[in-house]
């Protein structure tokens, strides 16, 4: 029988059914918490997600990084103007797929972030070999030592050396190791925002987003790195805008809880809105581009116009400074050797186009022209010149011989390099300037270098081919103090000439036909001072006849030319005559010259040689002395006596300091012995010093302890530590009046050891120091300054009479020794008087 509310009953059933639907709801939702905790949280370990929306949630992150690697290579691409070849950007995907992978990894075993900066690290020296520097692998494949050298060079120094090295550049070989690291550390970034990070939150725009800072900050950074012509600037942007705009759109979450018909919808709009925007961008981007694509690469931004080239020519003198060194003292010594020259060749050493009033030199970096200043950082391979005319081709075999500096001989425009036994730190020191074609070796040839050297020769046209050509119009260093006499010269010689070439040649003519040769030696028939300044090319012009060499001429030459306007630039360098194609030929230090370069537009600089070839001067147009009509007047008897009494005086003077010499040099071994003597005892006195230094800055800080009883406990510490350095054992755990005892019976002892009488008033003095420092440090109230004073004058004389009490070699130890009273130790400063007395009274029982 059954009543309300039992089982049988259909309330009873009612409650049943609606707890069972209750639980069933509460199961669902426990189900959809679980789900939704699944798709935000990300895998962990090494399990991989099973569930339909956690799959889902990795292929969008998969997609995600698809499309943010695809925007990186677009980026990687702009390294093409600065680096030779198409390598680069198999480096720089290799670099952006390990970067992947290493954030792959990350995510899979669940790394923390040490980790997984040190996995990407080991696995960036791994795998980067093969792909930046193939050349040094072993077997194509494992790395080197040179390999990881270049890895590591790479990433730290490349993005300065490609600023200074000459677009395209091919070396140093590490160079590749930059977009290399650029796509690795991008696409490591990438990988673990994409991975990690994303899915850790929501999907919003903005977090989404922020997968983009990566590839615009490596886009960025190849256009400032890069040159002013761009590797297809109107295609890239427009590429790279399109992409991520698209991705944007798409992973855009709004509408994804409509329903499936707005959802087709919303598909629909996407897919138009995405046509549009490809559309627009492609026709933007094509307009854009040939409408400003000529002031786009003028006005465009690059960070090699405003860093300064890493070699200063100005720290190195003027090579036409030391003209006169070749003719005069390296005459008949042979410089170097070279291997393929053909008559005519002329080794160029270096460029000068800045003249200072003083000489010809190279311009400095910091002048911004066309002209010799910029040198950069180059490998193996040369840039060709902006204005240069190819005409023939030259490979050259230079050994060095009596040639030492940083100029490195050669011949026209040089196309490679190649440094017999050079290691890599000494191929990384050649510069070169392209708008001279001058090369510098910052580690300096020497004496048995070599060097294999290819080069172009410029093109010289004829005057009649040239007789429409204008000279080019180049930037050039300012002219300082050119004389006034080299303007009216040059109005004189170009006075007939209607054409550039024709003015030049003018110039050339008359200088080399109106002029003598002389180089200023002993056997030269007429003098000529050495230099090009100010002064000397004035006095070149306004004595009677123009008498100089190559030195003078060409200054002189290159001055006219920049008077008249057009550029102009003095070349130093080498001319040998014994030249036999085929055969080794000798450059001699005699073989020295120097000429003009003028640049004419469309063809190159075309080169000049203003020096004659006469050497006999007429002797009766000769130019007197101006100061030979005064020595008939006045000097020729002040000079004779002047010079006898000269001669006779210095001879006799000589003589002397030879009989000097010889009569006060001594042994060898004599100086030798004399060192090893005195050179102990250099050191004790050295050492005593220093000692006596310690001692007396010991003495001024305990003395100048502001409190009265600190200064009259450094009293007594003073005694201790000389008594303690004289030898004497210091009592352990006793009070001073002990210690006093201690002392005296010690050195009544040594009295009576050495034989002399022991003297009592010794043990009252020290008795009496004891009392006076306890007095001092256990009455009450400050001690007085004039009691202080006189135990500070009472230990000192204890420790004197104690140092006479001992003999000479134990004064001399104490000399050498540094003692310091424990009690100085173990002392704390205090402040008021009744913890100063208590403090002090704790240390001095548990000291003495």
């Amino acid at each position: 029988m059954s009543g309300p509310g039992t089982n049988g009953t259909p309330e009873a059933s009612g409650v049943t059914a609606t707890g069972l639907r209750a639980g069933l709801a509460d199961t669902a939702t426990a189900t959809r918490r679980r789900a939704r905790r699944t798709v935000s949280r990300p895998t962990r370990g090494w399990r991989v997600p099973t569930s339909g929306l956690a799959a889902s949630a990795d292929r969008r992150s998969l997609v995600d990084l698809a499309v943010v690697s695809l925007l990186l290579v677009i980026g990687l691409l702009g390294f093409a103007p600065v680096l030779v070849g198409g390598w680069f950007l198999v480096a720089a995907v290799v670099g952006l797929v390990v970067g992947i992978a290493a954030g792959w990894l990350s995510r899979l075993l669940g790394l923390s972030a040490i980790l997984t900066a040190l996995l990407a690290l080991v696995l960036y020296f791994l795998l980067g070999t093969p792909a930046a520097i193939p050349g040094q692998a072993i077997l194509g494949v494992l790395p080197s030592l040179g390999s990881l050298r270049g890895l590591a060079l790479g990433a730290v120094l490349g993005w300065a050396d490609v600023l200074t090295l000459s677009a395209p550049a091919a070396a140093p070989d590490y160079l590749l190791a930059l977009p290399y690291v650029s796509g690795w550390l991008t696409g490591l970034v990438t990988a673990v925002l994409a991975l990690r990070w994303l899915p850790r939150g929501s999907r919003s725009l903005g977090r989404v987003a922020v997968l983009l800072i990566a590839p615009v900050v490596l886009y960025v950074v190849t256009v400032v790195f890069g040159t002013h012509a761009p590797f297809l600037a109107a295609l890239r942007g427009t590429a790279f805008a399109v992409v991520a705009l698209v991705w944007l759109g798409w992973r855009n979450p709004f509408g994804r809880n409509a329903s499936m018909q707005d959802r087709s919808t919303l598909a629909r709009r996407k897919l138009i809105g995405t046509a549009v925007v490809v559309a627009g961008a492609v026709a933007a981007g094509t307009i854009g581009g040939v409408a400003t694509e000529a002031p786009l690469a003028s006005s465009r931004f690059v960070l090699r116009d405003v860093v300064q080239p890493p070699v200063d020519p100005v720290d190195y003198p003027s090579p036409l400074a030391g003209f006169r060194n070749y003719t005069a003292d390296l005459d008949e010594t042979i410089l170097f050797t070279v291997d393929g020259l053909v008559p005519g060749d002329q080794m160029r050493l270096a460029t000068m186009d800045a003249y200072t009033g003083r000489l010809w030199d190279v311009a400095g970096a910091d002048v911004a022209t066309n002209g010799s200043g910029s040198f950069r950082l180059v490998g193996g391979e040369f840039p060709e010149p902006d204005l240069f005319t190819r005409a023939d081709t030259r490979s050259l075999d230079v050994t060095v011989q009596g040639y030492s500096g940083v100029w490195l001989p050669g011949v026209g425009a040089p196309v490679h390099l190649a440094i017999e036994g050079a290691d890599t730190e000494r191929s990384e020191s050649v510069r070169f300037n392209a708008a001279t074609s001058t090369t510098v070796l910052m580690s300096r040839l020497s004496e048995g270098d070599a060097y294999t050297l290819s080069s172009a020769t410029q093109a010289v046209p004829s005057d009649e081919a040239l007789q429409s050509v204008q000279p080019a119009q180049l930037s050039m260093p300012p002219i300082v103090d050119s004389p006034d006499v080299v303007t009216a010269k040059m109005a004189e010689y170009v006075a007939d000439a209607r054409t550039p070439i024709e003015q030049v040649r003018a110039i050339e003519t008359a200088l080399h036909t109106n002029g003598f040769l002389s180089h200023g030696l002993a056997s030269d028939s007429v003098p000529s001072r050495a230099g090009h300044g100010a002064d000397r090319i004035e006095e070149l012009f306004t004595r009677n006849q123009m008498i100089g060499d190559e030195e003078q001429f060409a200054a002189a030459m290159a001055l006219m030319v920049r008077q008249l306007g057009f550029p102009a630039r003095v070349v130093m360098g080498f001319a040998p005559e014994n030249v036999v194609e085929g055969q080794p030929t000798d450059v001699f230090g005699g073989d020295v010259t120097a000429w003009v370069e003028v640049p004419f537009a469309g063809v190159g600089w075309i080169p000049f040689y203003p020096t004659p070839d006469e050497t006999e001067i007429p002797q009766d147009q000769n130019p007197k002395p101006q100061t030979e009509p005064q020595p008939q007047v006045r000097q020729p008897p002040r000079v004779e006596k002047k010079q006898e009494d000269l001669l006779t005086s210095v001879d006799t003077e000589d003589g002397e300091d030879e009989e000097k010499d010889e009569q006060f040099v001594l042994p060898a071994w004599v100086v030798y012995a004399a060192i090893g003597i005195s050179a102990p005892f250099l050191l004790l006195g050295l050492w005593m010093l220093v000692v006596a230094l310690i001692k007396a800055a010991r003495r001024r800080r305990r003395r100048r302890v502001p409190e009265g009883h600190r200064r009259a406990v450094g009293a007594w510490d003073e005694l201790i530590d000389g008594h303690r350095e004289l030898g004497f054992a210091l009592p352990v755990n006793q009070t001073r009046i002990a210690t006093a005892s201690s002392f005296a019976a010690q050195r009544s002892r040594r009295a009576s050891d050495a034989g002399t009488a022991t003297d009592p008033a010794v043990a009252r003095s020290l008795h009496d120091l004891a009392t006076r420092a306890d007095a001092a440090v256990f009455a009450g109230g400050e001690t007085e300054n004039d009691e202080v004073e006189g135990l500070w004058q009472a230990a000192r004389r204890e420790v004197r009479a104690a140092g006479r009490g001992v003999g000479w070699w134990r004064r001399l130890r104490s000399r050498l020794r540094v003692s310091r009273s424990r009690r100085a130790r173990e002392r704390r400063p205090v402040t008021d008087g009744s913890s100063r007395r208590g403090a002090t009274r704790r240390v001095a029982v548990r000291s003495s």
